[in-house]
């Protein structure tokens, strides 16, 4: 299977051209649309299917354990990868005979990188911005990601959380209409964290970027992903919004408080407003110390990742695959 290899660097330094980023459009041509997507190395099936619709400035999750396909999908997204069958159309191109003036409409940031260690921070934002024909302004990206100060700094004596703002001002230097994001916020401290969230909302809410976001950090995902896919075994076994995720999964919440005798109580319950009715209607007033705690996407995860364990491997393909369509729950897929 030929392969291209995968850039260490953040974002592509072919010179693209001119780009203007349409606002987002609900019921537009997809951003990204993949059909049976498959992918096999001789006898080993890493991707058994894969249906995915990600539409104009979504922000877009695939979550999955270690060895899932998740890599293999976003590469063969990206262009870096040749896939083994299946339709993929990516800013209505199929990536693997994408051009420069197509690599110039993403963006990416990546998990690890090793040039630029020598540049200082302003010098190598400016000199990565000369590679599109509408840069943003390096001092403001500088603002932007929190490294106005760092400026002159070189990249090698920057902390990892810094190094890891370097990596996302390269990501968006270019004003992507397409971001991929992989494991973005490795490094970076509760604060920073949080404006870096506030950033990926503010791209895909105000400027229409579309984003697909790979991390293993499921209360992120649940923060800012509009939808969510779970790639497990090469399949999709679900995809939708986080509460979507977790109706699926049959979750249950959990409702604790203290009984009039004294006594802490606790019962789960997949109707956790009726049993909170029910207990006002016993008490005849307050409940004390009511708490709610609803299904989070770590049980839903967890839920999925478990029940793949107990799916019967003759299982037909078609049986389990179902077109992903942007917005809106849907069933089961192979992936």
């Amino acid at each position: 299977m030929t392969t291209t290899a995968r850039p260490e660097a953040t974002t592509m330094t072919t010179t693209p051209a001119a780009v203007t980023a349409p606002a987002a459009t609900a019921g537009a041509t997809p951003v990204v649309e993949a059909r049976d997507l498959r992918m096999s190395y001789g006898s080993t099936h890493v991707l058994r299917g894969v249906d995915l619709e990600i539409r104009r400035g979504e922000i877009f999750a695939l979550l999955g354990p270690n060895g899932a396909g998740k890599t293999t999908t976003v590469e063969i997204l990206e262009g870096f990868r040749q896939r083994s069958a299946g339709e993929v159309r990516v800013l209505g191109t199929d990536p693997a005979r994408a051009d420069d003036a197509w690599r110039g409409r993403i963006g990416l940031v990546l998990q690890s990188w090793r040039d630029h260690r020598r540049w200082q921070v302003a010098e190598l934002l400016t000199h990565f911005a000369t590679y599109y024909p509408d840069p943003r302004d390096p001092a403001e990206l500088l603002d932007l990601v929190g490294l106005t100060h760092q400026a002159r700094q070189r990249v090698d004596r920057l902390s990892g959380g810094q190094r890891r703002r370097v990596d996302v001002a390269l990501g968006i230097i270019g004003r992507p209409e397409l971001l991929f994001l992989d494991e973005p916020t490795t490094g970076f401290d509760p604060e920073a964290r949080r404006d870096f969230h506030d950033l990926i909302e503010r791209l895909a809410r105000t400027e229409g970027v579309t984003i697909l976001l790979t991390t293993h950090d499921l209360a992120e995902a649940e923060r800012l992903a509009d939808r969510i896919a779970m790639l497990v075994d090469g399949r999709i076994r679900a995809c939708g919004t986080p509460a979507e995720l977790a109706r699926r999964a049959a979750a249950q919440a959990e409702v604790r408080w203290t009984a009039p005798d004294g006594r802490p109580r606790h019962e789960r319950t997949a109707d956790p407003s009726g049993l909170v009715w029910e207990l006002h209607r016993e008490t005849a007033g307050p409940i004390a110390d009511l708490e709610v705690r609803r299904p989070t996407l770590e049980d839903t995860y967890l839920h999925m990742v478990h029940r793949q364990g107990t799916d019967t491997d003759g299982t037909d393909d078609d049986a389990h695959r179902t077109g992903l369509a942007a917005g809106g729950d849907t069933g089961e897929a192979a992936a």
